[in-house]
């Protein structure tokens, strides 16, 4: 049953960055990402980034 609610509560992206800190200087991550409706970041390799640890994720990192 968690299958069927999952589409609706996490954001797939092909193409994203994820910040430690509001100035945008840390990069934690860069590339494909899944972000969990708890707010746990999950990357291609299986990797959990905290919700404690991220700042922002800019999921249009090529836009000016």
């Amino acid at each position: 049953m968690a299958d069927v609610f999952r589409e609706f509560f996490e954001d797939d992206h092909d193409r994203v960055v994820v910040y430690a800190d509001p100035d945008g200087e840390t990069v934690l991550h860069e590339g494909a990402a899944t972000v969990r409706a708890n707010g746990w970041v999950e990357l291609p390799s299986g990797r959990l980034l905290s919700p404690s640890a991220v700042h922002h994720i800019d999921t249009h990192p090529n836009a000016a």
